[in-house]
This record gives structure tokens, sequence and C-alpha cells, in this order.
């Protein structure tokens, strides 16, 4: 009776295969500013408490929560985010609770959707329409 061995360099070889990853097309994220001077100082000190190792990056998401203005969109990104979840103007309108004339301002550039407006928007944009329903 033969016993075949292999070394742990020869075993090390099959074992490591390099997995393809998928490339994810970078999105811009819609423009945040710091509410105020004062808001821009307390995040930067939580990004350098967060950089140091003194907070995680959750309470940092909570202070860039606090400290930043809801993001500006222009026409161009409400339509994109739009026809991203697939929906007609109505459809969108209901789900934000606002009026489809509204929906209609924000794409023609007449109106800028407003701070809950914006904040939903943002949600939308990360992770779907689905998380409002």
């Amino acid at each position: 009776m033969t016993t075949k061995t292999t070394s742990a360099r020869s075993k090390a070889k099959t074992i490591a295969k390099p997995t393809a990853r998928k490339a994810v097309p970078a999105q811009k994220p819609a423009t945040r500013k710091p509410k105020s001077a004062a808001m821009a100082a307390v995040l930067e000190l939580a990004g350098d408490m967060e950089r140091s190792g003194l907070i995680n990056k959750r309470t940092m998401r909570e202070y860039e929560e606090l400290c930043t203005a809801p993001p500006e969109y222009t026409p161009a990104d409400v339509v994109k985010i739009r026809r991203r979840v697939h929906a007609s103007q109505g459809f969108f309108a209901r789900s934000l609770n606002v009026s489809p004339s509204a929906v209609q301002q924000w794409e023609s550039g007449a109106k800028r959707p407003s701070g809950s407006a914006a904040k939903l928007l943002s949600v939308i944009e990360k992770h779907g329409l689905e998380v409002l329903a």
C-alpha cells in the first residue's frame, strides 16, 4: 500500500485561488455641507477622533448626520433617482408624501427639495424605494 504525501507549499498553491470582483460603478454622492462654521469645526474634530481610534465609524456617521445640512439635489439628480427606482412622477410623489406638482417642479428646476424631502431622496438613492414601504 502506497500513500501519497504532499507538501504544505503545494497545498497552499491549490487552495489559494484569487476571486474575481465585480466592478461597481462609482456614483457621485449628493453634496453635503456643514450647517455652520461651528458645525464644520465639530465635524473636523470628530473626523480626527475617528482617525485616532477614539470613536468608531458609526459614531462618526452620527456626527455627520447632525452637523451637515440635508443634501442638495439638482433637477437631473431627482430625475436620475426616480428613473433608477422605475417610478412615475405620481407614484414617486406619493412615496415621498408630496404632491405630483412638487416632483415636477423639482425636475424642472423651479424648486429644490426641502429638508425632509431631501433626506428621503437620499434614503431612496442609497437603499431604493422599497425601504419606504
